[in-house]
C-alpha cells in the first residue's frame, strides 16, 4: 500500500509544479510586505518585553498593532493575546459594530457553525438576538460566488454589518477570493455608506497577495493560532480595519472610554513578532500541503475541492469521502503522523458550538492551532473532511502519505 501511495505522491508533485511555484510567489510578495512593516515600525528587541497590570503604553502590544494594521492596509487594527479564538474574535467585532434595533446582513450565506451561538439563533444568552439585532442572510449563487443583486436587494435602512466569510468552513462551497468581494464592497459604499462590511478572514490570510481592506473592506478580523501567527503565536487573534471600525470594537474589547490603552501580557511578545514573520512561509507549507493532498485525491478517482489545480483563498482543503468510516481512518492517519499525541486514535464526539459530532486529528504544539496540520469533518453527509495547516511541506507529505495508506488498508478490510 505504501508503494502505491509514494508513487501517486511522486506522479501528484510532478502535476503540482507549476502551482507549487505560483505559491512560492505569493509568499515572495507577502513577505515583502512583512518586511517593509517591520522596518517602517523599526522592530526591535524592546518590543518583546513583557507588561502587566493596566498595561499603559505598552510598547510590545502597540507596536504589534501597528504592524497588523500595515500588513492589512488598515487604518488600526488590535492584535492581542487577550482573544481566544476566532469565533472570540468575530463575534468581538460584531459587538461592537452593532446594536439594539440594527441588523446583521450574512452575503455569503450559511456562516460557520459555532458562529450561529453568537447570531442566537436559538436566543443565546448574550446573544446578538438577545440583544435585539436581527439578522438574515442571503444566499450564495449556485456557483458559488456573492450573489451581488440579491445582496443590494436584502439592504433595509437598518442594515449596519454585511458580514462576508472568507473560507469554506464545514461547507463543499468554494472560498471566496478577496478581488471577488471588491464589486460587493463597492455596491454597498455606494448604496448605503454608513454600513460596514465585515470579513471572517479566519484561513485566509496571506493566502493571496490582497487582502479585503486592500479592496475597501471596513473589518477583517481571524485568529494568530491560524494563518497570522505563523505556527508561533501561542494564542489570541485580530482585527483590521477603518479607525471608525477599530474604535468601535475597541470600546467592546475593553470598556467605553477607555479602548485600546489597556490590556498587558506578561509572556514575551517574541511569538508573536516571530510568528507575523514567519506566516507567508508557513501558509504557502500549508497550501503545498493541501494541493498535494487535493491531487493525490484526484488521482485515486476521489472528489476535491477545490481542486489541485485551483485558485485557493484559504488553507482548507476538502476531501469528500462519501462514508463515515472512510472518514475516521484519514483523520486517524493525519494523527499517527502528527509530532504530538501520534499514540492517540481520534473519535468524533459533541464539540460545543457544533450541531453535529465532529472528528478532530490535530497532534499540535499549540492546541486547537489550524496553521498546524490538522484535519476534522462534522459526521454529516457527505462525509467530508476538511484539512488545513502543516508548518513545513516535508511533515506535511509525510502526514498526507500516512493519511491515504490508512484509508486504502481500511478500504481493503472492508472488503475482506
Amino acid at each position: 500500500m505504501k508503494q502505491k501511495i509514494d508513487r501517486l505522491i511522486a506522479q501528484a508533485e510532478q502535476d503540482l509544479a507549476p502551482v507549487f511555484t505560483r505559491f512560492e510567489q505569493v509568499e515572495q510578495i507577502n513577505t515583502q510586505r512583512v518586511l517593509d512593516a517591520f522596518r517602517a515600525r523599526r522592530v526591535a528587541a524592546r518590543h518583546f518585553t513583557p507588561s502587566n497590570g493596566y498595561g499603559y503604553d505598552d510598547i510590545g502590544r502597540d507596536t504589534l498593532e501597528g504592524l497588523c494594521a500595515d500588513i492589512f492596509g488598515a487604518q488600526a487594527a488590535i492584535c492581542r493575546p487577550a482573544l481566544a479564538s476566532g469565533t472570540h474574535t468575530l463575534a468581538l467585532g460584531l459587538f461592537g459594530l452593532l446594536l439594539p434595533g440594527e441588523e446583521l446582513l450574512l452575503a455569503t450565506g450559511q456562516p460557520y457553525d459555532t458562529l450561529n451561538g453568537v447570531i442566537g439563533r436559538e436566543r443565546e444568552p448574550g446573544s446578538l438576538s438577545q440583544l435585539g439585532i436581527t439578522s438574515r442572510q442571503v444566499a450564495l449563487t449556485r456557483e458559488g460566488t456573492i450573489d451581488v443583486p440579491a445582496v443590494l436587494s436584502a439592504l433595509r435602512p437598518n442594515t449596519r454589518v454585511v458580514f462576508l466569510q472568507r473560507s469554506r468552513g464545514y461547507d463543499l462551497r468554494p472560498a471566496i477570493l478577496p478581488q471577488d468581494m471588491a464589486p460587493l464592497i463597492q455596491a454597498v459604499k455606494a448604496r448605503q455608506p454608513d454600513t460596514y462590511i465585515f470579513v471572517d478572514n479566519c484561513y485566509g490570510a496571506f493566502v493571496t497577495t490582497q487582502e479585503p481592506s486592500h479592496l475597501g473592506a471596513d473589518l477583517v478580523a481571524g485568529s494568530l493560532i491560524k494563518n497570522l501567527g505563523g505556527g508561533l503565536a501561542p494564542t489570541g487573534g485580530y482585527l483590521a480595519g477603518s479607525q471608525v471600525a477599530i474604535d468601535r470594537v475597541a470600546h467592546r474589547l475593553t470598556a467605553p472610554g477607555i479602548g485600546l490603552e489597556v490590556g498587558s501580557y506578561e509572556a514575551s511578545y517574541r511569538p508573536f513578532y516571530q510568528g507575523l514573520f514567519m506566516a507567508p512561509h508557513t501558509v504557502c507549507q500549508a497550501l503545498k500541503t493541501a494541493a498535494l493532498a487535493a491531487r493525490v485525491a484526484e488521482l485515486l478517482g476521489m472528489a476535491a475541492l477545490p481542486r489541485a489545480d485551483e485558485a485557493r483563498s484559504d488553507i482548507i482543503q476538502a476531501l469528500v469521502m462519501g462514508d463515515p468510516g472512510q472518514v475516521a481512518a484519514y483523520c486517524r492517519g493525519i494523527q499517527a503522523a502528527s509530532p504530538v499525541d501520534s499514540f492517540l486514535s481520534p473519535e468524533p464526539w459533541d464539540m460545543p458550538g457544533y450541531e453535529d459530532q465532529v472528528i478532530m486529528a490535530a497532534g499540535a504544539f499549540v492546541q486547537g492551532a489550524s496553521i498546524e496540520l490538522s484535519c476534522d469533518a462534522p459526521m454529516r453527509p457527505p462525509y467530508a473532511v476538511y484539512q488545513q495547516g502543516a508548518l513545513t511541506y516535508a511533515s506535511g507529505r509525510l502526514a498526507v502519505g500516512r493519511a491515504f495508506e490508512t484509508l486504502l488498508e481500511a478500504d481493503n478490510e472492508q472488503v475482506d
